[in-house]
C-alpha cells in the first residue's frame, strides 16, 4: 500500500491480500487453525510466525489481519489488534497495562462499563483508580503522580459529550512516563487526530460507526508495535477476545464507506442541532459543533471543527417528557447502540447509564431528561421535520 495514498483510498484499499483466485472482495477465511507441511515446520513457525504467516484464530487471522491493517493506517497507528467487542477492547488494553499497585487517572464522564472495568475490575486487584473532571486540565495536573501508571478518557464523552484536551492530558501523562489510552468512539476514525496529538493507544469499538450498520460486535485496539505485539496481544490471545473472521470481513466492508455515513452523519447532527437549539421545551442541546458547546474551539483543532454524529437535548419537564417525545418519532428508532446508518434514539438514565447511582448520573449531568441522539444518513429535511413535530407531542 503506497503511504501517500489519501483517506478515502486507504478505507478502500488498506491492507488488502488476495489469494491465488484474485478475488475483488476480500476473502473470508473461515478457519480456527492452520496446517503445516511438517513438524519442524510447524515447530518454527511457534517460535517466530513470519509476517504472512499464522499460527491460531485467537492470534490471528488473514481476513483479521486484513482490517488491523486497514484500520492502523487509517489512524496512522504502527499496529492494531482487533477484538470481539469495544469493551473488550477497553478491558484488554487497560488490563494489559496494569498491575496490583498501579495507579490509573481516569475522566469520570465514562460509559457505565467502562466504570465497571476501572473502579470494579482493576480496582478489586489493586489498582488505584483516581477520577477527575477531564476537561479541567489542572485536575489532571493535581491528579497525575510520578507514579502513575496510565491515564484513560473518552476523547469525546458518553453521553454528554464532554470534549477531552488529548494534546493536553498527553503533555501532563508523558512528562510523568505514564501511558495515555483514548477511547475515541465519538470522534470516529474518520475525524481522529488522537495519536498526532499525543495518544499512545487509541480503542474503538467497530460496532459503532465502523460497521456502522447495526449487523456486528467488534472492538479494536491501535498503537506502536512494541506496545500491540509485547503488551497487548500476549493478554488477549490467552484470554480470547479475538474478533470472528466473519465480523472483520464486516468492519472491512464498513470502512469502504465509513466516510461517506459519517460525513452524512455529522451534517444531519449539525443540521438538526441548529434547527432546535433555544426551543421553548428544551433546557439545553449539547452539539460539539454549535458556537455554544463549553469545548467548542478545542473542536476547532481537535478534530477540526467537525462536532460528529451525536447530539443530546435536554426535555425541560423531565423523563415523562423525555418518554413522550421518544414514542412520538417516526424517523429514528429506539435502541441503545449509536454511530449507524440509522437514527438511533436513547435515554441514558434508564438504560446505558441506569447501572450509575443517582448522584453519579447528577454530577455527570445525565439527568432525567437526557436524550442521546445518533444521528444517521436518512433526509435532513426528514430528520428536522421528524424532531420538531415530536417536539410539539412531548
Amino acid at each position: 500500500m503506497s503511504t501517500d495514498w489519501k483517506q478515502s483510498t486507504k478505507l478502500v484499499h488498506g491492507g488488502i491480500r488476495r489469494s491465488q483466485y484474485g478475488e475483488v472482495a476480500e476473502a473470508i477465511y473461515m478457519t480456527q487453525g492452520f496446517v503445516y507441511d511438517t513438524a519442524e515446520a510447524a515447530q518454527a513457525r511457534f517460535e517466530e510466525a513470519g509476517p504472512d504467516e499464522f499460527i491460531y484464530a485467537r492470534y490471528g487471522n488473514p481476513t483479521v489481519d486484513m482490517f488491523e491493517k486497514r484500520i492502523a493506517a487509517l489512524e496512522g497507528a504502527e499496529d492494531a489488534f482487533a477484538t470481539a467487542s469495544g469493551m473488550a477492547a477497553v478491558n484488554g488494553a487497560l488490563m494489559s497495562v496494569c498491575s496490583a499497585g498501579d495507579h490509573v487517572v481516569a475522566a469520570r464522564a465514562l460509559f457505565g462499563s467502562c466504570l465497571y472495568i476501572l473502579q470494579n475490575v482493576l480496582g478489586r486487584y489493586g489498582v488505584e483508580i483516581t477520577l477527575v473532571d477531564g476537561t479541567d486540565l489542572d485536575q489532571w495536573k493535581a491528579a497525575i503522580r510520578p507514579d502513575t501508571k496510565a491515564v484513560f478518557f473518552e476523547s469525546t464523552s458518553n453521553p454528554t459529550l464532554e470534549v477531552i484536551d488529548i494534546k493536553g492530558v498527553s503533555e501532563l501523562a508523558h512528562a510523568v512516563g505514564a501511558l495515555v489510552l483514548v477511547d475515541n468512539v465519538f470522534a470516529t476514525p474518520v475525524y481522529s487526530r488522537a495519536i498526532e496529538l499525543g495518544a499512545d493507544v487509541v480503542i474503538y469499538s467497530a460496532t459503532k460507526h465502523i460497521d456502522g450498520q447495526g449487523r456486528a460486535l467488534g472492538g479494536v485496539v491501535l498503537g506502536t508495535q512494541e506496545f500491540i505485539r509485547e503488551t497487548l496481544m500476549p493478554y488477549l490471545k490467552h484470554t480470547g477476545a479475538a474478533l470472528s473472521p466473519f465480523n472483520a470481513w464486516l468492519m472491512l466492508k464498513g470502512l469502504e464507506t465509513i466516510k461517506l455515513r459519517v460525513d452524512a452523519q455529522s451534517r444531519n447532527a449539525a443540521a438538526v442541532a441548529k434547527a432546535i437549539q433555544g426551543h421553548e421545551k428544551l433546557a439545553r442541546v449539547i452539539y460539539p459543533g454549535l458556537e455554544d458547546h463549553a469545548q467548542h474551539a478545542l473542536v476547532q483543532t481537535q478534530t477540526s471543527g467537525n462536532g460528529g454524529t451525536v447530539i443530546a437535548i435536554d426535555m425541560k419537564e423531565g423523563k415523562e417528557a423525555a418518554f413522550r417525545f421518544l414514542n412520538a418519532i417516526r424517523v429514528g428508532v429506539i435502541s441503545n447502540n449509536l454511530g449507524d446508518a440509522k437514527s438511533i434514539l436513547t435515554h441514558p438514565a434508564t438504560t446505558t447509564h441506569a447501572s450509575l447511582s443517582d448522584e453519579q448520573r447528577e454530577v455527570l449531568g445525565i439527568t432525567p431528561g437526557l436524550i442521546r441522539f445518533s444521528l444517521g444518513i436518512e433526509d435532513e429535511s426528514d430528520l428536522v421535520a421528524d424532531v420538531l413535530q415530536a417536539l410539539e407531542q412531548a
